[in-house]
């Protein structure tokens, strides 16, 4: 009798439902506590097997997927986000101080496709890419500082280009970035396409793309409408004959 590999994968709202309360966990621990956010920052650009990674296991390994469907694409984006995160905190963290932390999501089944219940509980297909984020560096951080265009697209076709392992590589430093201009990143989403890197670059590379140029040129048409309005309220009123 010849045996058949589990070829199963999570389903998209289970994963992204973990994936969100890893991120916000993540968040939180590194607004918070000290020692763990210099663990992750540590841990920015590191192999899987370097030894640095293993000051992050502790803080890291309760959240990651189950052993049956945990690649080493998808541990090592785990990582990597973390890493990131802990390297670009604010120190600061949006909930209460008094709020308890993320629990990890239960292992409860999904609704079956089609059902009420699981037409109420699924999570959109995607968050907010990165080219969202480069965008709106682009068209103005919160602190008033901007990413020059030409810039912006240098780094964002560069990241789209890359291998995984050229992919984190380059990652990080892209991402500090976007966070010293105060550009808030979809952490969810960029851990599901780094998980996702090796075998859908072509599809992810060309959502990052096109959310970048569509958000950029809608702020340049909102611009130009109100540069014309502003131009039609300051004209002089015709002179009466």
């Amino acid at each position: 009798m010849t045996s058949t590999q589990n070829t199963d994968v999570p389903s998209a709202p289970r994963a992204r439902t973990r994936q969100q309360a890893f991120v916000a966990h993540m968040v939180r621990v590194a607004a918070t506590d000290p020692g763990a956010r210099a663990a992750l920052r540590g841990g920015v650009r590191r192999g899987l097997n370097e030894r640095r990674l293993r000051e992050m296991d502790r803080i890291v390994v309760p959240w990651l997927p189950e052993r049956e469907t945990l690649t080493d694409d998808i541990e090592r984006a785990y990582y990597a986000v973390a890493s990131m995160i802990g390297a670009t905190s604010s120190r600061t963290v949006a909930e209460s101080p008094d709020e308890p932390p993320a629990k990890a999501p239960p292992g409860e089944p999904v609704p079956a496709e089609g059902s009420p219940q699981r037409d109420r509980t699924a999570a959109p297909r995607y968050g907010t890419s990165l080219g969202v984020a480069f965008a709106l560096a682009v068209t103005g951080g919160r602190g008033g500082r901007e990413m020059r265009e030409a810039t912006a697209e240098s780094r964002l076709n560069l990241l789209t280009r890359q291998s995984l392992t050229g992919l984190h590589r380059h990652l990080p430093g892209s991402v500090g970035y976007l966070r010293e201009l105060d550009v808030e990143i979809d952490w969810a989403q960029l851990l599901s396409d780094l998980s996702a890197w090796r075998g859908h670059r072509g599809r992810i590379a060309r959502r990052w793309l096109q959310d970048y140029y569509r958000l950029r040129d809608q702020h340049k048409q909102l611009k130009a409408q109100q540069m014309d309005a502003a131009g039609e309220t300051d004209e002089e009123p015709a002179p009466e004959e």
